[in-house]
């Protein structure tokens, strides 16, 4: 380990959380309570957006909300590229974290202002911008407490990631529980989520963080400063001058936003992987294990279509289809958005505990991938059969809900941790920041393709929709099963 890493780790308490750093008190806190804003927000979202006026709505199309949270999502993910470059570059990961929590509220705050689709679209940017500043970087900063070969450094990664979880199951919850009210009220709330873990952060990183996340690793020298800050400056004044020219004239309208996001979505993956292919600092060893990194990364993008599909297609579902009296209780639409995480809590453990009591015969990472595609696909099929059988306009049991989003988290559990896994071991040693990057794009490439699939559904079309897209999953699973070993051969080595 390098000096100035060492520097780094001997500064942070390493004892006082759970027998862990201290720091890890403070990023669980601040990204706890950043994911409950952010999870809180995305609940209700869709509905504001095509809920009528009259009921607190925006009242655009359901088609055209569908399609804009599809777009959100994929702009989040792009958007921890700029965050990923500005904290190497320019000013470090803690201030980003900071930086991009204040935007972040500061987009909630718009959303909470009774107002018009002007406000939401400047919350939109806000958010994707502050998202893409605090998400990837706090994740970082984990890895900065602990030192290289710290025996607790995985057990800390799972601990941080049950704050997420925790955040995700909590804000839906609460948030839904005040969208009958008023969806502002709901906005406000996330605002002031985020405006605890801002403070969280700010309060104990110098006691608890230490030297954690304040270096650049990578600093711009003086004379590259101006050169990148003016070329920063004339790539924002062009957007600008576009949005306010082709809005008026007709030219920008969400139709040929969802066009752009889409050819954004599949094109920067494609450049990823052409660039880190050709290049003279990638081995044969190395160019062999990207090949076969493709069909990993296309069956990412299939399954992430349809688990993120949750926030937008079974949102509706859960509004339009679904008899929320159950029990006596009635159900928000958006408590349905707290399954995914609840079920993660629950399952994660117990699919560790498999992994390591098969030891090597477990299944490789591609029969992994296939078996997530498998489990996708399936809880497609099976949020069909409700509608299949039951009479016209009929409203279904939310068991049917509960079971498919419990399906596509057994294959999230088999293709996501196994994904990031993979990343890092398949990643040419250039590039290897890059290929992380590149995974997240994933989710990317498949919600810009979400913008483009969500607008063929409808209540007409349902029963097609699911079973087009749950078959299409399950065939590609079972074409990624068969060739599982060629993909492993060309792995060279890596298990």
């Amino acid at each position: 380990m390098s000096d100035d890493k060492q520097r780094i780790v001997d500064s942070v308490p390493q004892k006082g959380f759970f027998g862990h750093p201290k720091g890890l008190f403070t990023l669980f806190f601040t990204e706890f309570w950043e994911r409950f804003s952010y999870y809180g927000m995305r609940a209700i979202l869709v509905y504001y957006m095509y809920y009528e006026v009259s009921q607190g709505g925006l009242g655009l199309s359901q088609t055209t909300a569908l399609s804009i949270m599809s777009i959100y999502g994929s702009l989040v993910y792009m958007s921890g590229i700029i965050g990923g470059w500005f904290a190497d570059r320019i000013f470090g990961t803690s201030k980003a974290i900071f930086y991009g929590g204040i935007l972040i509220m500061l987009g909630h705050i718009a959303l909470a202002i009774p107002g018009s689709v002007a406000m939401f679209f400047v919350s939109m940017v806000l958010i994707v911008l502050g998202t893409g500043l605090l998400k990837p970087n706090v994740s970082s900063v984990v890895g900065d407490i602990y030192s290289e070969n710290d025996s607790r450094r995985d057990a800390g990664f799972s601990i941080f990631y049950m704050g997420i979880n925790l955040g995700g199951f909590l804000s839906p919850l609460i948030v839904g529980s005040l969208m009958d009210t008023s969806f502002h009220l709901g906005f406000g709330v996330a605002a002031v989520g985020m405006f605890v873990g801002l403070v969280t952060f700010q309060v104990t990183k110098k006691k608890y963080l230490g030297l954690a996340g304040t270096q650049v690793p990578n600093p711009l020298a003086p004379n590259e400063k101006r050169r990148v800050f003016t070329q920063i400056g004339l790539g924002i004044l062009i957007v600008a001058i576009l949005v306010a020219v082709g809005i008026p004239t007709g030219y920008l309208t969400f139709e040929s936003l969802v066009f752009i996001v889409g050819i954004l979505g599949v094109g920067i993956p494609i450049i990823y992987f052409t660039v880190m292919y050709r290049s003279k600092k990638t081995t044969d060893v190395e160019r062999s294990r990207l090949i076969a990194y493709i069909p990993l990364f296309i069956a990412a993008v299939m399954f992430w279509a349809i688990q993120e599909q949750g926030s937008t297609i079974l949102a509706s579902y859960a509004d339009n289809r679904t008899d929320l009296e159950f029990m006596g209780i009635t159900i928000s639409p958006a408590w349905f958005q707290s399954l995914n995480p609840l079920f993660i809590i629950v399952l994660a453990p117990m699919f560790a505990w498999l992994w390591v009591k098969l030891g090597d015969r477990q299944p490789t990472i591609p029969q992994k991938f296939s078996l997530g595609l498998l489990f996708a696909g399936l809880s497609f099929i099976v949020i069909l059969v409700p509608g299949y059988f039951a009479a016209d306009g009929a409203l279904v049991s939310p068991l049917w809900l509960v079971l498919s989003y419990f399906i596509v988290v057994l294959g999230e559990l088999c293709l996501s941790p196994v994904g990031l896994s993979a990343t890092t071991k398949l990643a040419p040693t250039a590039f290897s920041a890059q290929t992380m990057s590149l995974w997240f794009l994933a989710s990317a490439a498949a919600q810009a393709i979400n913008a483009q699939v969500v607008r063929f559904y409808s209540a007409e079309t349902e029963v097609l929709y699911f079973g087009i897209i749950g078959g299409l999953s399950i065939v590609l699973s079972l074409v990624l099963f068969l060739v599982a070993p060629k993909i492993q051969k060309k792995m060279r080595g890596i298990k």
